[in-house]
């Protein structure tokens, strides 16, 4: 992974820094950044009031814009780093739906069959980064960031999305996968914190040096 066009995914759980460590990519590399579009989602409000009625019009929205942004970053000549995927979506959200019975055997198969139709057409990322943090973090830092839609998640959702995020990786073969624990480092506000897991990142795409220059005095 040395010297090449980079697609990053950066995966984790509700309140994780996923948007927060794609803008630091984005600063430090000059790549191009590609958010969630969660402050457009015209369901999340309803889904999060009433899962069993809205989570498969919720998923479906989610899983059309992931489509056409993974569409554009193939387009995208320079390296780009991306607040979750279109595979995340699926293997830990829409099963998980299934588990609890929110989404229906029927709807799950719908959705599915219009997932495996997608992803033929597009290529895997060249890195995933699973941020990982334990409940009691997750619930503080989406206190912190205070969005209405999010205050009525309960902590049992957040345990069960991290034992998802757990089995999908154990299997995931797409591409390599770095996981790193956030429950002690805080990048959004530590500059050392933040050294350390650009550096991190950097080491692993082959990319030592650059970082070095970029944080000399």
């Amino acid at each position: 992974m040395r010297n090449g066009r980079y697609h990053i995914t950066v995966a984790g759980n509700i309140g994780v820094g996923k948007s927060t460590l794609v803008g630091i990519l984005a600063e430090e590399f000059d790549w191009q950044p590609y958010y969630e579009l969660v402050a457009d989602h015209p369901y999340l409000e309803d889904y999060y009031r009433d899962r069993e009625r809205w989570g498969f019009h919720s998923q479906i929205w989610f899983l059309t814009q992931r489509y056409q942004q993974h569409l554009e970053i193939a387009d995208t000549p320079i390296s780009v780093c991306q607040d979750r995927s279109i595979y995340e979506d699926y293997e830990v959200f829409v099963k998980g739906l299934l588990e609890q019975r929110i989404l229906s055997h029927r709807d799950f198969r719908t959705y599915r069959q219009l997932f495996l139709a997608l992803v033929q057409s597009i290529a895997p990322p060249t890195l995933l980064i699973h941020l990982h943090a334990s409940v009691p973090t997750l619930i503080r830092r989406i206190n912190e960031r205070a969005r209405p839609a999010e205050r009525a998640i309960p902590p049992a959702y957040l345990e069960h999305l991290n034992r998802r995020y757990d089995e999908w990786l154990r299997r995931f073969e797409l591409c390599p996968v770095l996981r790193i624990e956030t429950d002690d480092l805080d990048f959004a506000h530590d500059a050392s914190a933040r050294r350390e897991v650009v550096e991190l990142i950097a080491q692993t795409l082959g990319m030592r040096g650059m970082v070095q220059e970029r944080f000399v005095p």
